[in-house]
C-alpha cells in the first residue's frame, strides 16, 4: 500500500491557498512539502500540523491506495521475494 496525498493539495486549491502559504503555516520544510507533492511517507506530526493548521482530518488529506499489481509482481522478480 501507499499514499496519496492528492486530497491535500485539492483542498489548497479549494482554500485558494498556495504550497508556500501551508509551509509557512506550518513550519514544514521544503523537503518535507517536496515528499508530499512525491506521495512519499511524511511523519504524523507532519500530518497532525496540516490538520491544525487547515481545520481538518487526516482522512480529509491522506489517501492509502493500493500498489498496482504489475509494480508488486515487479518487486517480486527484481527482489526474488516468494510471499
Amino acid at each position: 500500500m501507499d499514499v496519496c496525498y492528492n486530497k491535500l493539495f485539492k483542498l489548497l486549491i479549494d482554500k485558494g491557498m498556495k504550497r508556500t502559504e501551508l509551509r509557512r503555516m506550518t513550519g514544514i520544510s521544503p523537503n518535507t512539502l517536496t515528499k508530499l507533492s512525491n506521495n512519499e511517507l511524511v511523519s504524523m506530526e507532519v500530518l497532525v500540523k496540516i490538520c491544525r493548521s487547515l481545520a481538518c482530518d487526516i482522512g480529509d488529506i491522506v489517501e492509502i491506495v493500493d500498489k498496482p499489481e504489475n509494480e508488486a509482481i515487479s518487486h517480486v522478480a527484481l527482489n526474488g521475494d516468494k510471499g
